[in-house]
């Protein structure tokens, strides 16, 4: 379990790049908060820092799930594709909305991944 707390760690310090992201270009594009549109570039970054938080909410029970309940060193695994996948998706969403589509992805399977994972376990468990 230890591995997946430094994943859970890391998939935060990910996040809060993204938000430190956003922060500079609400001063970069002058969109003072609480404003959330007025400069399509700051648009992206703020979609992206959103999408991340989304995601996150299921991203931690079910890492933490898997990783309780089925196995610790793959859930991990999973967890950094997840991480991965967000990269990519930032990469591609601040570039064109169009190309958010794989990132997206990436992340989304690491999450079914740990969701089956952590269900499998746990009914295994519970037999």
């Amino acid at each position: 379990m230890e591995l997946v707390a430094i994943v859970i760690i890391l998939a935060l310090i990910e996040f809060i790049g993204f938000s430190l992201v956003v922060g500079r270009a609400r001063v970069k594009y002058n969109v003072p908060a609480p404003a959330t549109t007025g400069n399509e570039q700051f648009e992206r970054y703020f979609r992206i820092q959103q999408n991340t938080q989304e995601q996150l909410l299921v991203f931690i029970p079910a890492i933490l799930i898997a990783g309780y309940f089925s196995n610790s060193l793959w859930a991990a695994l999973a967890g950094v594709v997840f991480i991965l996948g967000r990269l990519v998706y930032f990469s591609g969403y601040s570039k064109d909305p169009k190309a958010r589509s794989t990132g997206f992805g990436i992340g989304f399977l690491a999450i079914v991944y740990l969701l089956i994972a952590g269900l499998v376990g746990l009914v295994g468990a519970l037999m």
